[in-house]
């Protein structure tokens, strides 16, 4: 996040989240790897530069991450004439991240000149006691304990640390050193109003905004307002999901992520640059939903869809 004020104010990035929250919680069969591949590979041809392609976690508790180790090695390579590109995988313990070590480890041994795999991690916690026990099989306190040494060691690496947290631990992650913390409203309660006196209080503690991302699941449709009132307080990275994938387990009812394509399209009527094409997206989230026969909850995805699909059979 090294670009100037003045392009900031105009800009926004968008953290995709469809590869890992958006398919983590889809309910067998598997989502074959190689159509994986192809989503981190259209969405990277959308312009999206920041997009989450997987989880480091046990497979048996979230079976459709079981392949981020043999997905991670076929993504396109990142690319030093584009270092804003970034392949963020959730690692959640120590024992996570001694897993993408050993990946990197073997990646290298096999190809000496091939480079790293990814080059940023993610770390988790919530603020509240029941969600983290279930989430996390661990105590609030269990879990902050023993970040610090996943986020060093990340660190010593050379990853970059991104931590998703409910908002009340926001300090404690940015002081372990993660560069960027995620905002996280996982049971989609959150509201305009709700949002503004979350993001004015963490105003007054002096955290820059630039350092803060909003991530809303749409379960009650507040998440797009929410993200647009908060761009006056200078909101600028947005997590959200192609299709508008997502949920959670352990919060019933909860929906999908909000929808990457709703974003982009409010963004750009709104003024704002995110780099992004969206029609090479409602494309991408459309052949992502039919090919793994689920839904599309983007209504800018539907209604682009369905125009481009007029336009196509005019021909």
């Amino acid at each position: 996040m090294n670009r100037s004020m003045s392009t900031l104010a105009r800009s926004s990035l968008i953290v995709e989240v469809s590869a890992r929250d958006g398919l983590q919680n889809l309910k067998p069969p598997a989502v074959p790897t190689a159509v994986k591949k192809e989503l981190v590979e259209r969405l990277l041809d959308t312009g999206l530069k920041v997009i989450e392609v997987g989880s480091f976690v046990r497979p048996d508790r979230v079976p459709q991450m079981a392949d981020t180790p043999t997905l991670l090695p076929g993504l396109p390579s990142l690319r030093s004439e584009d270092p804003e590109v970034h392949y963020p995988v959730l690692v959640p313990n120590m024992r996570g991240l001694q897993s993408l070590l050993e990946l990197e480890a073997a990646s290298k041994a096999s190809d000496p000149n091939v480079g790293p795999l990814t080059n940023e991690i993610a770390v988790f916690v919530s603020a509240t006691e029941p969600f983290s026990k279930a989430n996390n099989n661990a105590s609030v306190d269990k879990v902050l304990s023993g970040l610090p040494a996943v986020i060093d060691k990340a660190l010593e690496r050379g990853y970059r640390v991104r931590g998703y947290v409910s908002c009340v631990m926001t300090d404690p992650l940015l002081d372990m050193g993660c560069y960027e913390v995620s905002l996280g409203d996982t049971t989609g309660e959150g509201n305009p109003e709700a949002w503004k006196t979350l993001w004015e209080a963490l105003l007054k503690e002096d955290i820059p905004t630039s350092r803060l991302a909003a991530h809303c699941h749409d379960t009650f449709s507040m998440a797009l307002p929410s993200i647009l009132a908060l761009l006056p307080l200078g909101l600028r990275i947005v997590d959200s999901s192609l299709a508008g994938l997502g949920g959670c387990p352990y919060s019933p009812g909860a929906t999908g992520n909000v929808a990457t394509e709703d974003v982009v399209y409010a963004l750009h009527k709104l003024g704002y640059n995110t780099g992004v094409d969206l029609e090479k997206l409602v494309k991408s989230g459309n052949w992502l939903t039919k090919t793994i026969g689920i839904s599309n909850e983007s209504k800018v995805g539907r209604a682009i869809g369905a125009r481009l699909a007029l336009k196509e059979k005019a021909k």
